[in-house]
């Protein structure tokens, strides 16, 4: 690890120690927060892109590596505790963070844990740069946006973009789809399969993580699929086929039906490595046991 960032303990949401990366692009800096935890070779765990996106996710999981890894999680930018400034999110700077991030942070080879929409740009990351990283494993890989998964053109899409990031009609829209009830009804409907784990705590929990100034700059490119990582099936199976390093996928069984069939075209790969597990696409956070023996069978 490098000392390019601000370190403290303070506000922990895993249990390790919470820094900040100071991130240049476009001629401004922006504050990307990370926390590490354990002790051994680097891992870098990357949360799946959502309204609700924060590294907290991805806290059983890491919790569990850092007995054997020294294990790092990432809050994307305009995401979880990091900036979110109203710039114009798209891969270009998603795939230029991820690079500058491992770059500045870590001075030997990584394991990289992705999962969702984070896949793509891990493999992306991957393709360029085999020698910084050893393994690749992909949880619940995804690479389309709600809307696009829903069928909506383009011109649709962009312009519920446009809406969301407006002043005044944008704030009520991203109110309306972040209320606790919404965001429960959407964690029932294919980000749990336990219905009994969404408690009133759990799902106040994620109602703070969207209630944050500039909170919907981001998730309105996601949902609106401005920031998926391909534009098609073939275009990530072949950035699939093209990665020379070791991969391993965990196929969620219980995913929905176009998210999954997305990745059993990928589990078809010879390259690949699949392990099946009962979960959908939140499965990482909802079933961190299950998910660390897959990775830790690979590793």
């Amino acid at each position: 690890m490098t000392t390019a960032t601000d370190r403290t303990q303070l506000n922990s949401s895993i249990g390790g120690t919470k820094n900040v990366y100071h991130w240049n692009f476009l001629d401004k800096q922006y504050q990307i927060v990370y926390e590490t935890i354990g002790a051994g070779n680097p891992v870098l765990l990357l949360p799946a892109f959502s309204t609700v996106s924060s590294r907290t996710e991805m806290k059983g999981i890491a919790s569990l590596l850092a007995t054997q890894y020294q294990v790092t999680v990432l809050d994307w930018l305009g995401f979880g505790e990091s900036q979110c400034p109203p710039v114009d999110y798209n891969p270009a700077l998603f795939q230029q963070l991820l690079r500058d991030f491992i770059k500045s942070v870590f001075n030997i080879p990584i394991i990289i844990i992705a999962a969702g929409h984070a896949s793509g740009y891990a493999l992306k990351f991957a393709q360029d740069n085999p020698d910084i990283i050893s393994q690749l494993i992909l949880i619940a890989p995804t690479w389309q946006g709600p809307l696009r998964v829903m069928g909506l053109p383009d011109g649709v899409r962009n312009g519920v973009k446009n809406l969301v990031r407006s002043p005044i009609i944008g704030q009520g829209l991203y109110y309306l789809n972040t209320t606790p009830s919404f965001l429960r009804l959407m964690y029932k409907r294919h980000v749990y399969v336990d219905e009994t784990k969404l408690t009133p705590e759990f799902i106040a929990q994620k109602h703070q993580i969207t209630s944050k100034d500039g909170a919907r700059y981001a998730p309105a490119a996601f949902v609106t699929g401005a920031i998926d990582p391909v534009t098609n099936r073939e275009e990530f199976l072949q950035l699939l086929e093209s990665v020379s390093i070791p991969v391993s996928i965990v196929l969620a069984e219980n995913a929905p039906p176009k998210s999954k069939t997305e990745m059993e075209a990928m589990a078809e790969l010879e390259e690949v490595q699949t392990v099946r597990l009962r979960g959908t696409l939140g499965i990482y956070e909802e079933s961190p046991e299950a998910v660390t023996k897959a990775i830790q069978d690979f590793l």
